[in-house]
């Protein structure tokens, strides 16, 4: 028997995005009250040794993978194939450039996460923390996630054909 949770369908589609909307408000709200960065946390721990901002850190990804948990149960409707790995195995993502291998998948992930590391180090922040401090009135900031919007554009238009000629003519895709 298939589990049909708290809620219709019909009312999950317009929950969901509230209670998301009122879930991401608290999340900044907190994240703006307690200074979280994921890459501050990560220096923090390397350079000096403290671990309040990397506990954050590991609090959020347990925080929102059991949030998700709950939410499957309670709208299980709108999360349809939540465990996909557990009952398809490994699957091209939905909306990619391209039908890449896993690999290539793996490849992009691994350069893009070195990209974004590398930017957050230099402008003190990780996208969240970016976030928060545009919330407060940085223009540095603001900048940033002005730049992030425009090249995730950018890069859904024109750059990820590029990156998968790349990926394909070195063997990986």
């Amino acid at each position: 028997m298939a589990l049909t949770g708290l809620l219709s369908k019909d009312v999950a589609v317009i929950a969901v995005p509230i209670v998301t909307l009122v879930l991401g408000l608290i999340i900044g709200w907190l994240g703006q009250r307690s200074g979280f960065c994921s890459i501050g946390g990560f220096r923090d721990f390397i350079m000096f040794k403290h671990t309040r901002l990397l506990f954050g850190f590991l609090a959020l990804i347990g925080g929102a993978f059991i949030g998700y948990l709950v939410f499957k149960l309670i709208f299980p409707a709108a999360f349809e194939g939540f465990f996909w790995v557990l009952g398809k195995g490994l699957m091209p993502v939905p909306g990619a450039p391209a039908s890449l291998t896993v690999t290539a998948y793996i490849v992009l992930a691994i350069v893009g996460g070195i990209a974004v590391g590398l930017i957050g180090v230099l402008l003190g922040g990780c996208p969240l923390r970016q976030l928060v401090m545009t919330s407060e009135g940085n223009i540095k900031s603001l900048f940033f996630v002005v730049g992030m919007a425009i090249g995730s554009v950018v890069y859904t238009a024109w750059a990820s054909g590029l990156a998968v000629a790349l990926l394909k003519a070195m063997g990986i895709a």
